[in-house]
């Protein structure tokens, strides 16, 4: 019998609300607004193209959500999927260049999303964190002008700055946002950085020595510096880690060639997360199927990579001593 994953307790630390909406949520909406589909409902997840029209197309997306009701939707059903596949906390990236109705009003974009997960919290779903984004291609002072904001807005939904977007279109970025991210350090945010994805190890050590990552999401890359993993290793900095995403926007060939294993071995704490799970036809549960297959990993070595995504998530102490409970009785 293989063992289930769904009641393996553990926390998603790398997910888009972006890409969580599911065929029949973008069908329903762009009926709602009016809104053409861009191709056949069948096709309608079938992106080509690589991660810039990826990206495109989440900005399609999040343009059809333009009530308060149609956002706090959209937060309740994120939670359901994460309880659907047994996920005890998540950390949910929201990056409101991608909303059109929301980007000029963020204080209103977090106020819709907090009813929709305080609702889901109050039926049972699990508790979720806000990681508010910015995009690469903003500048210094918009970034800036974001971390004022959640610093005075301090929302208790609120649990991290983060930054994502494509390094490669954008460049080396880690010196813009810098300023951004140590006035969030010093705001009591949290700062999770894109890096290591489309950009080589440069993008990891500029996330580390310039934005004072306390995670690093992908952060795969890493692998090519065998210094840089080294210094992860011993910080002791977590990589949020999305191993089928990042086979099918090309990164690797298969999974069996992923580096996750070779980091974990090498002693960087990793964790298995889906990214945009809707738009890639992913589970969380699979996810961890798949890798344990695909590295041979033992029951002991699947409880230290879920407590591995709880210890590096952002949720509350007790949150955390709860689920890491969880994972030893599993």
């Amino acid at each position: 019998m293989g063992r289930d994953f769904v009641t393996l307790p553990k926390a998603e630390v790398h997910i888009h609300l972006e890409g969580c909406f599911e065929v029949d949520d973008i069908v329903r909406l762009a009926s709602e607004n009016g809104v053409a589909l861009p191709r056949p409902r069948d096709q309608l997840l079938k992106v080509a193209g690589g991660l810039t029209e990826f990206l495109q197309f989440l900005d399609w997306i999040c343009g059809l959500v333009r009530t308060r009701n149609q956002l706090a939707a959209a937060a309740y059903a994120f939670s359901n999927r994460m309880a659907k596949s047994g996920v005890g906390y998540a950390d949910v990236i929201v990056n409101p260049t991608h909303w059109g109705q929301w980007r000029r009003n963020i204080p209103e974009m977090i106020a819709a999303l907090d009813q929709g997960f305080a609702e889901a919290e109050s039926d049972g779903l699990p508790a979720v964190g806000l990681c508010i984004s910015l995009l690469r291609t903003q500048t210094a002072d918009e970034s800036v002008e974001l971390v004022s904001l959640l610093s005075a807005l301090r929302h208790p939904r609120v649990v991290a700055l983060s930054i994502d977007g494509n390094e490669t279109a954008a460049g080396r970025t880690g010196p813009r946002f810098a300023e951004a991210f140590r006035r969030a350090g010093a705001a009591g945010l949290k700062r999770t950085v894109h890096a290591g994805e489309s950009s080589d190890a440069s993008g990891v050590w500029d996330a580390i020595q310039l934005l004072g990552a306390d995670r690093i999401d992908h952060g795969i890359r890493a692998i090519e510096d065998p210094k840089l993993v080294d210094e992860l290793a011993k910080r002791q900095i977590p990589l949020g880690i999305c191993p089928s995403s990042n086979v099918t926007l090309g990164l690797y060939p298969t999974l069996p060639d992923h580096p996750i294993e070779k980091l974990r071995r090498a002693g960087v704490p990793v964790s298995i997360n889906t990214d945009d799970p809707a738009l890639l036809g992913l589970r969380l549960e699979n996810e961890y199927a798949r890798c344990a297959e695909a590295f041979a990993w033992s029951d002991d070595e699947i409880r230290g990579l879920a407590r591995t995504s709880i210890t590096a998530s952002f949720a509350a102490a007790e949150t955390k001593r709860r689920l890491e409970m969880a994972v030893a009785a599993w």
